[in-house]
Parts: C-alpha cells; sequence; structure tokens
C-alpha cells in the first residue's frame, strides 16, 4: 500500500528531472520535446486553475484540486508556478490575454464606426454571456482588493492593447465628425465593460431584487441593446433626429413639425 501511494511523488519527481535533465538535452530532438511537455503541462495547469478558481474562489481553491483537475501532481505546480499565489497570477493574465485574443479577430467596421462600435458592444457582451468564468474570477479577484492582479507585469500591457481597439473606431468616428472629439477610449472600454460585467456578476442578486429572470433570453437581448445605445449615446457628436417619434407617424404631422423647424431657423 505505501509503495502505491509513492507513485505520484516519484512520477512527480522523475517528471521534473526530465525537464532539467542536461543528459537528455544532448539527445537528438530531446529540448524541443521536453519545451512541449512542459508547455503542454503549464497549459492543462492553468485551464484546471482557472475551472478550481471560478467554482471555488481563490482562498477556497486548493492546490490539490487543481493538480487532481489537471492529471498532475501538487510539485508540478510549485515547479511551474512557484506558489499558488503566483498561479492565480497567471490566471488573470491568461483570462485577460482569452479575451484580447478573441476581440483581434472581430472585424471591426472602421469605415462604418458607428456599427463597429456595435460590433464592440455585441461582442463583449457576448463573450461575458459565453465565458461566465471570466465574470466569475474578476468577482474573486475584487473581493482580494486586486493584490493579486497588482503584482502583474504584464496586465498594463494587455488593458493597453483592449484601450487601442476602442481607440481606433473612436478615431475613425471622429474622422468622419459622428464621434465627439472630447470622448476618451478608457471612458468608453469602462462604460462597455461595467454595464455588462455588473449585469452578470449581479445576475443572481438582482433578479432576485427586481423579481425578474435576468437571463431569459429575451432579457439578455433586451440589455445587449440599452449597452448600445447608451455608449452610442454617449459618444456621437449629433444623435440622428426621429421626426415620426416626435411629431407621432402622421405624414401632415411630420410636415408641419419640418417645416416649424425650418421658420424657426430662418427667424433666429
Amino acid at each position: 500500500m505505501a509503495a502505491r501511494e509513492s507513485r505520484p511523488f516519484n512520477h512527480a519527481n522523475e517528471e521534473i528531472k526530465t525537464a532539467m535533465s542536461p543528459t537528455a538535452a544532448r539527445k537528438p530532438g530531446a529540448t524541443g520535446i521536453r519545451a512541449k511537455q512542459a508547455q503542454d503541462t503549464r497549459a492543462k495547469i492553468l485551464k484546471a486553475a482557472i475551472k478550481v478558481f471560478a467554482k471555488q474562489g481563490y482562498a477556497s481553491g486548493r492546490v490539490e484540486s487543481i493538480s487532481k483537475a489537471a492529471r498532475s501532481h501538487d510539485r508540478m505546480i510549485y515547479y511551474y508556478f512557484g506558489s499558488k499565489e503566483q498561479l492565480f497570477v497567471e490566471v488573470l493574465e491568461t483570462i485577460y490575454t482569452q479575451f484580447n485574443e478573441a476581440e483581434s479577430r472581430l472585424d471591426l467596421d472602421l469605415d462604418n464606426p458607428v456599427r463597429g462600435l456595435e460590433q464592440m458592444v455585441e461582442f463583449v457582451w457576448q463573450y461575458y454571456l459565453d465565458h461566465p468564468e471570466f465574470v466569475t474570477l474578476l468577482s474573486s479577484e475584487n473581493l482580494h482588493q486586486g493584490k493579486h492582479a497588482k503584482k502583474s507585469s504584464k496586465l498594463k500591457e494587455i488593458s493597453g492593447y483592449a484601450i487601442s481597439v476602442v481607440q481606433k473606431l473612436l478615431d475613425a468616428g471622429k474622422a468622419q465628425r459622428v464621434f465627439r472629439a472630447d470622448i476618451q477610449a478608457r471612458d468608453v472600454y469602462l462604460l462597455i465593460a461595467s454595464l455588462g460585467y455588473f449585469y452578470n456578476a449581479n445576475q443572481y442578486t438582482l433578479g432576485a431584487f427586481l423579481g425578474e429572470p435576468l437571463m431569459d433570453k429575451a432579457a439578455l437581448a433586451h440589455w445587449r441593446e440599452v449597452i448600445k445605445d447608451t455608449v452610442l449615446r454617449a459618444v456621437r457628436l449629433q444623435l440622428p433626429v426621429d421626426v415620426d417619434a416626435m411629431v407621432g407617424h402622421d405624414p401632415a404631422n411630420a410636415h408641419a413639425g419640418a417645416k416649424g423647424r425650418a421658420l424657426e431657423g430662418r427667424a433666429i
């Protein structure tokens, strides 16, 4: 029985020794194989850590649970990441990087920046819905007042990319004189992120408080449109005037409204 229990420990030692072995490095192709194995092991541990931390939070997420989910060993986690805390830092970097990678595949319409901004809102909203672990992990980190995120040397660079995507759309809109000249990419990013994140992160308490099924298909579609409308109202230089909405759908009223505005213009 004792010999059986020692196998995982010994296997982990052998894996570490293989990764560090100078003899293995001299064998043809050994360096590439070892590098691939190390990359695969790290990736499996990170994937498992994302699931465990998303479900249990940082405080309750145990190294043993992560190694089991990754079909690896506790020692391999410490070998590749140094500590549970550093593993969580890399988890945060990973989920933000995955978000950026998904966003980079968007074909945003810079010729029609209004539509391009709508595309961005739709992407962010849908990403939150498709990746609830993203929202959960950020909520968990906020409980710790961002102490792990502050230790990351990469998040600033990662956020810089996210802001730059918004900036391209705003620059296109300003050049076409459809977006306000004073609007900042950081503010637009925060507006989109906050409207999407808050709804998803608080879906259970808000649903109970309002007595509404917030995650129904119709409710989700409605809130997506609310976000788009809110963002566009914040950035557009002039909102399109819906004459029918202002004077009713009677063509005679619409004509009268237009004539009245024309007279007002001459009076001015």
